[in-house]
């Protein structure tokens, strides 16, 4: 599917600046691939840099058109919009960026393949990452078995920084420690595309969740180390996912990752966030299962200060420091080392 080699195109329409472009945001601070534009006629004639907070100096374009003189050959549906559908707005654009000869990846629940299969030239290809490409068996905590270290990204709430956390951490015990066999174990649509494996936990039956996860990582069974991508939170009522990361992963460790100044679930004002240390504590007792099954300790906070200045993140930092007795960093603007350096000792 995506080959170093491909031109990427990221197509953000009205969401450049909003938190439903965590897609294209995922795939530009991690993917590999040249990237060429990002497609958003809001924002058209200014750099990302210009739009939003990320520190990137690609051209915001206004159309597939204006992307395909780029040389552009993959179109990345940049956008996650709530419930993962495909609005009927974005079929033209993506019809169109096929006629100019473009590949699609696509991180959204509708499948496109079956919309635009028909449609595609020779060395034409829709990646639809968020299908699940096996049946697992059900889930028996073989990961329990592993000699590894198993660190599972929890959050407060969904959209909260689990997988650019993790990868942060991951990327520097790369760096830093080579010689140890690390793997970032992705399970949503964006570590999949920036990695190019893992799997589509959302995409998977209730009944095959577990055992899907416990495929994965047994499948990194050789690792020393094994960095699992989370998603959602126990916190959210509409979020099952975090239930069976645990089960699957049988985690020897958790790191919980919050948002700086967040009180209440984005999307639900009235569901207040707990004190962050009673909270770390639930997520340990739920992966534990009074001791039946992994017993989890905490590493330490990811804190997402991106919403406040160099001063205020600092003090924020310090505070929940001071609040819980853990360890807190945010590790994509202070560095990983803080919280990273626990993963190795």
């Amino acid at each position: 599917m995506l080959q170093p080699h491909h031109r990427i195109a990221i197509y953000m329409e009205e969401n450049l600046d909003s938190d439903f472009g965590k897609m294209g945001f995922g795939i530009m601070r991690y993917s590999k691939n040249t990237i060429s534009c990002v497609i958003d006629s809001k924002n058209a004639g200014k750099t990302v840099r210009e739009a939003c907070l990320l520190p990137f100096g690609y051209p915001v374009l206004a159309d597939i058109d204006q992307a395909a003189k780029t040389g552009a050959d993959v179109l990345v549906i940049g956008i996650a919009p709530s419930g993962g559908r495909i609005p009927d707005s974005w079929l033209e654009p993506l019809s169109k960026a096929i006629q100019h000869g473009m590949s699609l990846v696509n991180g959204l629940h509708d499948p496109l393949h079956e919309k635009f299969g028909n449609s595609l030239k020779p060395g034409q290809w829709i990646w639809d990452v968020r299908q699940p490409g096996f049946t697992p068996a059900i889930a028996s905590a073989q990961a329990a078995s592993l000699n590894s270290k198993r660190i599972l990204m929890v959050g407060t709430d969904m959209a909260i920084g689990k997988m650019t956390a993790g990868l942060e951490i991951w990327k520097w015990i790369q760096d830093q420690h080579p010689n140890l066999n690390s793997e970032f174990l992705a399970t949503g649509q964006i570590g999949i595309t920036v990695t190019g494996k893992g799997i589509p936990l959302d995409g998977f039956k209730l009944d095959h969740a577990c055992g899907a996860v416990e495929t994965l990582v047994m499948g990194a069974a050789t690792a020393d180390i094994i960095i699992v991508e989370g998603q959602g939170s126990l916190l959210h009522p509409g979020s099952t996912a975090t239930l069976p990361l645990m089960r699957g992963t049988c985690p020897t460790h958790l790191i919980m990752c919050h948002r700086a100044t967040m009180t209440s679930l984005r999307t639900s004002q009235k569901i207040r966030i707990p004190p962050l240390k009673q909270f770390i504590q639930l997520n340990e007792q739920v992966a534990s299962a009074c001791g039946s099954l992994a017993n989890p300790s905490t590493i330490g906070i990811a804190l997402n200060t991106s919403l406040l200045d160099e001063a205020n993140a600092r003090r924020a930092i310090e505070d929940l420091e001071a609040e819980t007795g853990y360890p807190v960093q945010d590790v994509v603007r202070f560095g990983a080392e803080k919280l990273a350096s626990l993963t190795v000792q």
